[in-house]
C-alpha cells in the first residue's frame, strides 16, 4: 500500500496501511529559548513501535529527527544555551533563532519539497511590542519517503527516509557553521540531523562499519568522533507485547551520509548513556564556512528498521540507504 499523507495545517502525518510512519510538525508552538523549527515525531516503524523522543526533560529542545545547528555565525538554531570557550560553560545568550515555514513547493505521497526562512530572535520594543528578527538563511528542505517490497530478506522490514537541505546565507556576513566543540568543548561536536530515541533506547547498542564494510559493535563513547558514512542503533521498547522468541521488541535507526556533504564523511556524535541519540555531524572538531549569498546542500538517509540487527543487517540497511539516496538524489 502507497503513503497516504494528512495536512491539519500544522503538521503532515504520513500513513502506510494502519501505522503512522511519522509526523512532520512544519508549524512548531515551541518557545523562543527551544529555537523553533520543525522536527518529524513521533517517529515510528512499519510494525508501529515508537523510535523517537519529544521534549525529553533534560534537554526539551530534542524533538525526534531535527536539523539543528547550534552555532551559525552568531545564531543558535539548536535550542537552549551556547558553550562559551572562555567561561568553559553553557550560557543563555538570548541567540535562539527559529526556522519558519514559509510553504510548501510540492506535497506528494512519497515526497514533498518546503521553503523556510531562518530568522534571529524576534525583538521586543520599549512598548511590549514583539517585531520578527532578520533573516539570515533560506532553505529548500526535501524529505522522501521508501518503502521497500520486502524482496531482500537481509534487509528485512524496514523504510528509509530521505533529508535534503539546501541553505543558502542571504545575510551580509558569513554565518560558519560549528559546534560546542569548534567552540571549545571537547568531543562534543553535535550539530546536524539529529535523532533523538525514546528513554527506554538508554544503554542500547550501537553499530558502525568494520573494516570489511560489515557492521561491528561499538562502545558509544569511543565511537563518537568517528568518521564514518554510517552509524546505527539498536533500542528495546518496555511494555507487555514481548519479541518474536519472547523477550523484550527491539527496533534499529540507522543513518547513511554519502560522504560528499559539506566537511567530508562527517564525524558521529551518538551517546547510549544518558539518552539515546545519534547525529552525522559535518561541523564537529572543525567549521564549514557559510560566505554571504553560498549555497550549502547536505543529504542523508534515515533507515528504520523493526526488530534488532546485527554486524551482517546493518551492513544491509546501510546498502538500502544508500541505494534510496543515490536513487534520489539522481532523480
Amino acid at each position: 500500500m502507497s503513503i497516504a499523507l494528512h495536512d491539519d495545517g500544522a503538521a503532515l502525518a504520513a500513513r502506510r496501511d494502519d501505522v503512522e510512519l511519522f509526523r512532520y510538525v512544519y508549524r512548531p508552538t515551541d518557545v523562543p529559548y527551544e529555537s523553533p523549527r520543525p522536527y518529524l515525531h513521533p517517529l515510528r516503524t512499519l510494525d508501529g513501535d515508537l523510535v523517537s523522543a519529544y521534549r525529553p526533560w533534560d534537554h526539551v529542545w530534542h524533538k525526534g529527527i531535527a536539523w539543528s545547528l547550534p552555532h551559525v555565525g552568531a545564531w543558535n538554531f539548536w535550542g537552549g544555551g551556547n558553550y562559551v570557550r572562555e567561561l568553559g560553560t553553557y550560557v543563555d545568550l538570548g541567540n535562539d533563532g527559529s526556522m519558519d515555514h514559509e510553504g510548501f513547493e510540492t506535497v506528494g505521497a512519497s515526497r514533498l519539497v518546503e521553503e523556510l526562512a531562518w530568522r534571529t530572535p524576534p525583538r521586543a520594543s520599549e512598548d511590549g511590542d514583539v517585531t520578527p528578527g532578520d533573516v539570515v538563511v533560506r532553505e529548500r528542505r526535501t524529505l522522501g519517503v521508501h518503502v521497500p517490497d520486502g524482496g531482500e530478506p537481509a534487509v528485512g522490514r524496514a523504510w528509509v527516509l530521505t533529508f535534503r537541505s539546501e541553505m543558502t546565507n542571504v545575510s551580509d556576513g558569513a554565518l560558519d557553521i560549528g559546534s560546542p566543540t569548534t567552540n571549545g568543548r571537547e568531543n562534543a561536536g553535535y550539530g546536524g540531523l539529529f535523532w533523538r530515541g525514546p528513554r527506554s533506547f538508554t544503554e542500547g547498542q550501537v553499530l558502525m562499519p568494520g573494516a570489511d564494510g560489515v557492521g561491528v559493535d561499538a562502545d558509544a563513547e569511543e565511537a563518537r568522533g568517528l568518521r564514518a558514512e554510517w552509524l546505527g542503533f539498536v533500542g528495546h521498547h518496555d511494555g507487555e507485547a514481548p519479541g518474536p522468541e519472547g523477550g523484550s521488541r527491539a527496533s534499529t535507526v540507522l543513518m547513511v551520509d554519502p560522504g560528499t556533504n559539506p566537511g567530508g564523511t562527517p564525524q558521529w556524535f551518538v551517546r547510549s548513556v544518558p539518552f539515546a541519540c545519534v547525529c552525522p555531524a559535518p561541523f564537529f572538531s572543525q567549521e564549514v564556512p557559510f560566505a554571504p549569498g553560498q549555497t550549502l546542500a547536505f543529504d542523508y538517509a534515515v533507515v528504520v528498521a523493526d526488530g534488532a540487527s546485527d554486524g551482517a543487517r546493518a551492513a544491509a540497511l546501510a546498502a538500502l540507504g544508500r541505494r534510496v539516496l543515490d536513487e534520489t538524489r539522481a532523480a
